[in-house]
């Protein structure tokens, strides 16, 4: 997932104990990994796991120690371009595809660089922890590291699906299974709504990506009950639906064939069976598991063959502030990761909006009315993004805590796969 930064109010309780907490739950995601794995880089849109470690490091470094630390000095002045990701405004870059090449720094001076950084910056908070600006920056670069945790898991994910012998990085990762049940509609009369950040109903923190809360008009129309099963999909594939292209957008039938594609990414067939790569190895598809691993053209395409569509975000938050309260999120801070249901408001169904699967809309990602990014720096992530790309809602299996609620803000390309993208329905009613 590409870091989306922007300002936001800190967090309740203190902030020091909060730094320790996000920094170690980093190191526990990689505690699993060898050396060699968390070298691997499976493709230019992922980034080693080193890198991964490294990178959420340099941010405290270069944002905070450098500006507010008396006499600073670098750990290494190498590192400022090594992992710096696409701040334009510090300087230059190491090029993205290219990071699985640095084999030095090894692992291991880069949890030295850690153990520093995380050392001077606890000095940095029992000297400045009272001072505005140094607050915000630090939940900025620790709500910035909680992304990178996502990352460090769907990019080991990928990297680990082209190793033969099918290595598993947990043995047991859970996923939500949907009740095998008929799919339900709830239906929304529409109308004049808002859309955008409440601090009263998603908490204290936001990317400016989030903002600035705005009216906004929705039609009527309605919201499946749940997300899409691997069943679900199974049936779109044996009904040929990566052979039809009526089924497709133009640019995603030249995707289905430039790829030969038959399947969604890390499905295999094998003697009758369809199998899956996961984060706990190999195993047979569960059709009552969310399916994941869509991209953008996949869940437009099924949708289409549905008979429905896919929803716009506006639709997809206002269901979501109707069906469901405001969550915390799902990462435990040890590898625990649990899906977040949602009580159904006319039923004892658990309506599932959060923690399953990012769910696609069918809404560009562009600015919210009145949108101003943050001048400088730490400015960059959302605003400058904001071309050729779709907006997810909901957050994954994979999404730590306080990155699940109903205003924030994914985004990818539609032809994106190895993040836990899923799809939920939507149709239109008459008014």
């Amino acid at each position: 997932m590409t870091p989306k930064l922007a300002p936001g109010a800190a967090r309740s309780g203190p902030l020091a104990a909060r730094y320790a907490n996000v920094r170690a739950a980093s190191l526990v995601l990689a505690a699993p990994l060898s050396a060699e794995d968390c070298q691997v880089q499976s493709m230019a849109d992922a980034s080693p796991t080193k890198w991964h470690l490294a990178h959420a490091t340099w941010f405290f470094e270069t944002f905070l120690l450098e500006r507010f630390e008396p006499g600073f000095v670098a750990f290494d002045p190498a590192f400022r371009i090594l992992f710096n990701s696409y701040y334009q405004g510090v300087g230059e870059q190491h090029p993205r595809p290219q990071r699985g090449l640095v084999s030095r720094p090894s692992l291991a001076d880069v949890r030295r660089y850690r153990a520093q950084v995380d050392e001077r910056m606890q000095a940095l908070l029992a000297s400045h922890g009272d001072d505005a600006e140094v607050a915000s920056l630090v939940t900025l670069g620790l709500q910035h590291e909680q992304q990178h945790q996502e990352l460090i898991l769907t990019d080991i994910k990928h990297a680990l699906s082209f190793n033969p012998i099918a290595p598993a990085y947990a043995r047991r990762w859970p996923m939500a299974q949907v009740r095998p049940q008929p799919l339900r509609w709830f239906g929304y009369e529409g109308g004049l709504v808002e859309l955008g950040h409440a601090a009263a109903l998603d908490g204290d923190f936001f990317f400016d990506n989030e903002t600035p809360r705005h009216r906004a008009c929705a039609a009527p129309y309605e919201l499946a009950s749940r997300p899409a099963t691997f069943g679900d999909f199974l049936a779109f594939i044996e009904d040929d639906g990566y052979r039809r292209p009526e089924l497709w957008l133009s640019m995603g039938w030249d995707w289905v064939r430039s790829g030969a594609r038959t399947a969604p990414l890390y499905w295999c067939r094998d003697a009758g069976r369809w199998l899956i790569h996961t984060l706990q190895g190999v195993v047979e598809i569960d059709p009552h598991t969310p399916v994941c691993h869509l991209s953008y053209f996949e869940a437009d395409a099924f949708a289409r063959w549905s008979g429905a569509r896919l929803p716009t975000e506006l639709e997809w938050e206002l269901a979501a502030r109707a069906l469901a309260a405001p969550v915390a999120g799902n990462f435990a801070g040890r590898g625990a990761f649990h899906p977040l249901p949602q009580k159904d408001p006319v039923g004892d169904e658990p309506v599932q909006m959060f923690g399953d699967v990012w769910e696609w809309t069918q809404s560009a990602y562009l600015p919210y009315p009145g949108y101003r990014p943050l001048p400088g720096a730490v400015g960059e992530y959302n605003g400058k993004f904001m071309c050729n790309q779709f907006v997810l809602r909901g957050g994954s299996c994979a999404t730590p805590a306080g990155h699940v609620r109903a205003s924030y803000r994914n985004f990818f390309p539609p032809e994106a796969q190895w993040q836990f993208s899923g799809v939920r329905l939507a149709r239109d009613i008459a008014p």
